[in-house]
């Protein structure tokens, strides 16, 4: 988007008891970052400390003039639908006390907590690091005089945006409905609708219960045409059962689709930005062992990854559930990548990817050596590495190797001539140490997997 067209925004969040100060400040810089990727800059952050989200507005009366002064609204939510004046708007000081469950903060840490200042331009997008109920977001627009999106919308608006497979717009216009249908509006003049029965007598529905059956119509529609890209998608993996597979999974923009094009050569897209990749990728590994590698690369996950999106992807995920191999790919320059960790095996954990996973610490040649030493103590078992490295791209091809080689074993195989057709598929699945001929076929020494071993010897 050019600079001419973004739009300013200020990012909202409450920091919760339990939540350090570190954890707060991370979380509205990730907010940020998903505004910027979004087309928006912020250009404020809006903080309060409180015991729970206010039910109303989020944040206190005191708070939410602030950051009303920074999207140039009123400050004060109109009690009343839309377009009524309401007593908040008549009698000013009945909104202006501030929530007694909110803690007391000192007035001089106004301007760091983002508050307004002379300097600060107008906003017309404010960004709420929570999820939002539909009467809070409308409650914030009414009183910021802005366009109020929760974390979900985000998320949701940047995978629309990102989607480039059929099945990926797919399933991000499920989610982006599932979502946005309990949040439909009555719109001026609705009710039009109302009375419709047989002699205007019988209870017809209203505009809000018409937009919402058609949504949920769409959304069935939605389903039912994915549901037969899904039997495709699961026909190839049937396919590809019994060979290895690896999955590249962790945190979005943690580099992996890099370590995808670097172990396979393929040319899948790298963006320094979040959510670059939104549709999984299949490819061997290069070069090519035998038996084959395939090795997929997911869709990132996230901080409270949207619960539509999670069972909208769910079979894009599958990937990662069928994989022998999870390569956990961390961004170790990332200050924050520890709680990054813990999201990420939450969702693995939510869809059953219960496979061995090897921790990959990521982009290390933008960690000093002194950070180094501390991580390999931390995690003795992770993989310290740079994507860009084809040193350590090569010891990675080799752990890879090395784990499907571990549970082979050896044996030999004489494959009469009338079904020589089984040694091509003992080439494909079979590391194939010695081959030769005599009157009877072909003699084989070979190591390979004691399932396919057995499936082998039951088909000579």
């Amino acid at each position: 988007m050019p600079p001419e067209e973004r739009k300013s925004a200020v990012a909202l969040g409450v920091q919760l008891p339990g939540v350090s100060d570190e954890e707060h400040a991370s979380s509205l810089a990730e907010l940020a970052r998903l505004g910027k990727t979004l087309g928006v800059d912020v250009v404020a952050r809006v903080t309060q400390r409180r015991a729970k989200l206010d039910k109303a507005s989020v944040v206190g009366a005191g708070k939410l003039k602030d950051l009303a002064a920074l999207t140039g609204g009123s400050g004060i939510v109109p009690m009343g639908p839309p377009g009524r004046r309401g007593k908040a708007e008549e009698e000013p000081g009945v909104a202006e006390a501030e929530d007694s469950e909110a803690m007391a903060e000192a007035p001089a840490q106004a301007d760091a907590e983002g508050g307004p200042t002379p300097k600060t331009p107008r906003a017309s997008v404010v960004l709420v690091d929570h999820d939002l109920s539909p009467s809070q977001a409308r409650n914030l627009e009414r009183a910021t005089s802005a366009e109020v999106l929760d974390r979900s919308a985000v998320i949701l608006a940047i995978f629309q945006r990102h989607a480039r497979s059929r099945e990926a717009r797919l399933q991000v216009e499920i989610a982006r409905l599932s979502y946005w249908a309990p949040r439909v509006r009555e719109q001026s003049g609705g009710k039009d609708r109302e009375g419709g029965g047989i002699g205007g007598r019988g209870a017809g529905e209203s505009s809000l219960e018409l937009d919402r059956r058609k949504l949920r119509d769409r959304i069935a529609e939605l389903r039912a045409e994915i549901k037969a890209i899904e039997h495709e998608a699961g026909v190839r993996r049937q396919r590809r059962e019994e060979q290895n597979k690896v999955a590249l999974v962790g945190y979005t923009n943690a580099g992996k689709s890099s370590l995808m094009r670097a172990l396979t050569g393929s040319g899948v897209m790298v963006a320094d930005r979040l959510f670059a990749t939104l549709d999984t990728t299949v490819r061997a590994l290069q070069p090519e062992t035998k038996p084959r590698v395939l090795v997929s690369d997911t869709v990132g996950f996230i901080k409270k990854l949207p619960h539509e999106l999670v069972a909208s992807f769910r079979s894009t995920l599958d990937e990662a559930r069928d994989a022998e191999l999870l390569l956990h790919v961390i961004d170790a320059s990332d200050p924050a990548f520890p709680a990054q960790i813990e999201v990420t095996r939450a969702v693995l954990d939510d869809i059953g990817a219960q496979g061995p996973r090897l921790l990959l610490l990521n982009k290390i040649d933008r960690v000093d050596a002194a950070r180094r030493d501390e991580l390999r103590t931390e995690y003795p078992d992770a993989l310290m590495l740079s994507a860009k490295d084809p040193e350590d791209v090569a010891h990675l091809h080799g752990r890879i190797r090395d784990f499907f080689e571990r549970d082979m074993v050896e044996a030999e195989l004489s494959i009469p001539y009338a079904k020589q057709k089984l040694v091509a598929e003992i080439h494909a699945n079979c590391r194939v140490l010695s081959e030769a001929h005599d009157e009877h076929g072909t003699r084989l020494r070979l190591r390979a997997r004691p399932e396919v071993l057995a499936r082998l010897r039951a088909a000579v």
